[in-house]
């Protein structure tokens, strides 16, 4: 008998896979990968498990779900019930490809207030379609017997009821099957940042929303200057990966900070780019446009710069 896992590499999915490993079930873990989400702690606790584990990358198709999500948002652009059930449907599908008989989730009733309700959970399963085979170890006493407890395939009496945001039973486990160092929960996931959330909602009203533009919400300080989105580097790192860009400006006798801009720019909109990027380099100074040319300004002051601000 074999399940798959919907794994993070956090410590409710860690927990998930050790119930069921105890109960003489193979699991295989998988790991999906978006442009929001790259769980870089699941391989690692993946080989601290002994569990085969597999990633999958998800592209264009999910992106086109965080816009689009028929369930709408949480308190973020964290499409969180439509993610869920999209995932469940993705591994329900490949459980041919491993020899899975069913899903288990690290998911726990009530722990998060928009997708881990009762309600929640419901509006998952019948999203993905494979909610009787779809095992949630962790609270499984509080919620219907699933097709594996119902067939014996699980002992019902070995899962556990745990509910609410406390994780003192969760932290309890950690400590028994000494799982350490592990991730917060939803931290990895870029769209329940408030701050990405902000960028990502004005690259939607300006219609940025290919994957290029997606990977870029990810780097620098996010200005829009008439409409045009302006970035700018806040470290080597960051300035190193903007050179790659062909919209590129930069300090005419400095390295860093550097800068992007996505659009046209009119003189004046290109002299309040290399004032917003001299702000950062504290200094009057000709900054060159790339394959453009060349503008003089001075540093730009805090206020007029936080008016820009994305």
């Amino acid at each position: 008998m074999k399940a798959l896992a919907l794994f993070s590499g956090g410590l409710d999915s860690c927990l998930a896979v050790k119930l069921i490993q105890e109960q003489g079930i193979e699991v295989i873990g998988i790991t999906f990968l978006t442009p929001f989400f790259s769980p870089f702690h699941a391989k690692e606790m993946a080989a601290r498990l002994k569990m085969e584990h597999h990633f999958v990358e998800l592209g264009e198709e999910y992106l086109s779900l965080v816009l689009n999500p028929r369930y709408g948002y949480g308190k973020n652009m964290n499409p969180c019930i439509d993610c869920h059930g999209f995932m469940i449907k993705k591994a329900g599908d490949m459980l041919g490809d491993f020899g899975a008989s069913f899903i288990i989730t690290g998911e726990v009733l009530n722990e998060r207030p928009f997708s881990q309700t009762r309600r929640g959970l419901s509006l998952v399963d019948k999203i993905s379609g494979y909610g009787d085979i779809t095992l949630r170890p962790l609270s499984a006493k509080l919620l219907p017997p699933t097709l594996p407890e119902r067939e014996g395939w699980v002992k019902r009496e070995l899962l556990l009821g745990i509910k609410g945001r406390k994780r003192d039973k969760q932290f309890e486990l950690a400590e028994k099957y000494g799982i350490k160092k592990f991730p917060t929960p939803a931290g990895g996931c870029l769209l329940t940042d408030p701050s990405f959330s902000r960028r990502l909602k004005d690259a939607i009203e300006h219609g940025e929303v290919s994957l290029e533009d997606i990977e870029l919400l990810k780097t620098g300080r996010h200005f829009r200057i008439n409409g045009v989105k302006v970035i700018i580097s806040r470290n080597r790192k960051e300035t190193e990966e903007m050179k790659r860009y062909r919209i590129y400006f930069r300090p005419e006798h400095s390295s860093a900070p550097a800068g992007l801009y996505r659009g046209e720019l009119s003189e004046e909109e290109m002299k309040a780019a290399a004032s917003l990027l001299l702000r950062y380099l504290g200094r009057r100074e000709r900054v060159i446009f790339e394959g453009v040319g060349m503008i003089e300004a001075e540093p730009m002051e805090r206020d007029e710069a936080e008016r820009y601000m994305v």
